[in-house]
């Protein structure tokens, strides 16, 4: 008899509904309909750099960049409103700024086989120095008003930030799960090698998920930029970056590559804008915060880890049980064998 799979992200759905039960009883203002819609408001930027963060931690790297994309792109976008154009073509710019940053990091990480860490680090520098170049470290008021739509607005009721991570989520899980490319970004994370002989084209795949995570750190830059109606140099430079970490891990997305979900990553961004949200209900003070998500972080990357070496102890035992393999050789490791038939599924749709 086959035994049911327990959906993955039941767990962290269960840890979320106690977090918050917890924080009401400590504060029942926690559960006001005003706070919740503070903090779902709040979780919008942090869920699209989960979500950007996500595709990124699939194939096995990691974008220290999203924080100073944020502080770049909404600069970029009171800038481009300064200077004339209307909102809509002003908040374009800023989305193309977002991709350029991800098409230069993914590129440096493909081409110049660069450490995934040391590129996008300096991308968190350049980035950062931009804003404050361009303007001298002075703030940049946004000049339309229509702009305000992007942060402020509502459709049908709905705060418009959610409204678009709600599209971005959905856009993002049929790409992943109903489409070769979501194959791809799979199979080069379990074995970028193996992928390349299966004939994925995983330089193509690489700045792929890179400009995604740009795209979706400009989205963040926009909505911060269109809430405050201000464009702020520093913006992005607080938690973001470690926001974005933890929500994707504790979400379920390996730091090793090939595992993980779209809906994975926004529960974990609703964790940690839980966990954040509630602090500041509570009282607690704000540089308590960073010592909090570093434990979350730990903590999943430690659950990731153990989970890891017991799929692949798991993974040996069916082979030693099955008998010696029909081909010559043997895959070495459980990444392997994940990418290997990751690719030949991918070349089959092909």
């Amino acid at each position: 008899m086959r035994r049911r799979r327990v959906p993955e992200e039941l767990g962290i759905t269960v840890v979320i509904l106690l977090v918050g039960a917890v924080i009401g009883l400590l504060s029942p203002r926690f559960l006001s309909l005003d706070n919740l819609q503070l903090l779902l408001l709040n979780g919008t930027v942090i869920a699209f750099l989960a979500l950007g963060q996500a595709f990124v931690l699939l194939t096995g790297g990691i974008d220290l960049s999203t924080g100073s994309v944020i502080a770049l792109t909404g600069m970029t976008a009171a800038l481009a409103m300064r200077a004339g154009l209307p909102w809509w073509a002003a908040a374009l710019v800023a989305l193309a700024v977002g991709a350029l940053v991800g098409f230069i990091n993914g590129s440096l990480v493909h081409h110049l086989k660069l450490p995934p860490f040391i590129v996008t680090f300096a991308a968190f520098g350049y980035a950062a120095s931009i804003p404050l170049i361009l303007t001298g470290a002075n703030s940049v008021n946004v000049t339309d008003p229509m702009f305000a739509f992007i942060g402020r607005g509502s459709l049908f009721g709905i705060p418009m930030p959610v409204v678009l991570v709600a599209l971005a989520a959905l856009v993002f899980y049929v790409v992943l799960r109903h489409t070769a490319t979501g194959v791809h970004i799979y199979a080069v994370g379990g074995n970028a090698e193996t992928a390349r002989l299966a004939g994925i084209p995983s330089g193509r795949v690489t700045v792929l998920v890179y400009v995604l995570s740009g795209v979706c750190a400009a989205m963040g830059g926009l909505i911060t930029t269109s809430r405050l109606m201000v464009g702020y140099p520093s913006a992005g430079s607080g938690n973001e970056l470690f926001y974005s970490i933890a929500a994707a891990v504790v979400g379920g997305v390996s730091l090793f590559g090939g595992i993980g979900s779209v809906q994975g990553a926004l529960l974990g961004a609703i964790l940690i804008a839980t966990v954040s949200n509630g602090m500041n209900v509570v009282g607690v003070e704000s540089y308590w915060q960073p010592l909090v998500i570093g434990v979350i972080i730990l903590a999943g990357v430690t659950i990731d880890t153990y989970r890891r070496r017991m799929s692949l102890t798991e993974l040996l035992r069916r082979k030693l049980r099955a008998g010696p393999p029909v081909t010559p050789t043997a895959d070495r490791s459980a990444p392997a064998v994940a990418a290997g038939s990751s690719a030949a599924t991918a070349r089959r749709e092909h």
